[in-house]
């Protein structure tokens, strides 16, 4: 083989290895944590921090997220009770109140953290739709922003909206309260359900709410020099979260749980 062939070689072999390293994979979902979201966009303002312990989850994957997440549940054992399909609808819906409600939020104030909860959001959307799918329930949500089924989700929605359009510091304050609210809904609908791949979910939603609702606090303080306070939660609860580390979720497939 001559120089110029050997040269060639080289150069393709070069290619090759920058295109593998620029590469993203796709990852499992992990449950909603921002650290790992606002530190990919690189963003000051975004809540999370280089010390908040979150995976994050590939954005990239966003919109097929649903195959993702199902072959990481476990497989389905029995009909849903009424009370468990009735859960998994609100909560279809509560966590599209908080995506709309956040993207609103950011396109007003244009707080990355916004963006980055709501993106988040849409995941833990499309871990319940799984769950709809999976037993057969029609699927609640509309396709409009801002618009719901459920009556007290909607009056909940405009409550919020109109009161974080106000100010920034009411829209900080806003996020958090949909994120004490969602932590002690999932905490109800988990006493409700023995399914596992339910209590999986669920488990993955509430570990992203008290991953956003520390993000939010931060970004209270951060933004206004306010020190957020509990509006649902009890002291003894919120407290218990806060010193709490960000978590991931921990996505693992069934076969690698103990």
């Amino acid at each position: 083989m001559n120089k110029k062939m050997i040269l060639l070689s080289l150069l393709a072999g070069l290619v090759i290895f920058t295109q593998a390293c620029m590469a993203t994979p796709t990852q499992a979902w992990d449950g909603g944590s921002t650290s790992g979201i606002e530190l990919r966009r690189g963003n000051g303002n975004g809540g999370g921090s280089a010390s908040g312990g979150g995976q994050g989850f590939n954005q990239g994957a966003m919109g097929g997220q649903g195959a993702n997440i199902s072959q990481y549940l476990p497989v389905a054992t029995g009909d849903l009770s009424d009370e468990e399909a009735q859960g998994l609808l609100y909560m279809r819906e509560e966590e599209k109140l908080a995506r709309d409600l956040y993207n609103a939020f950011y396109a007003t104030w244009g707080l990355p953290v916004f963006q980055n909860i709501a993106a988040s959001e849409q995941t833990h959307m499309d871990a319940i739709k799984v769950l709809l799918d999976r037993y057969g329930l029609a699927d609640p949500a509309q396709a409009q922003p801002g618009v719901f089924s459920d009556p007290d989700l909607q009056a909940l929605y405009n409550q919020l909206l109109a009161s974080g359009n106000q100010s920034l510091g009411n829209a900080i304050k806003a996020g958090g309260a949909v994120e004490e609210v969602d932590i002690l809904d999932l905490q109800a609908r988990n006493e409700l359900t023995d399914q596992a791949d339910i209590l999986k979910v669920y488990g993955n939603l509430k570990s992203g709410s008290e991953n956003h609702l520390r993000a939010f606090v931060r970004t209270l303080l951060r933004q206004t020099g306010e020190t957020y306070q509990p509006q649902y939660l009890s002291p003894e609860a919120y407290q218990a979260i806060l010193g709490g580390a960000s978590q991931g979720g921990g996505w693992r497939s069934p076969s690698n749980q103990p």
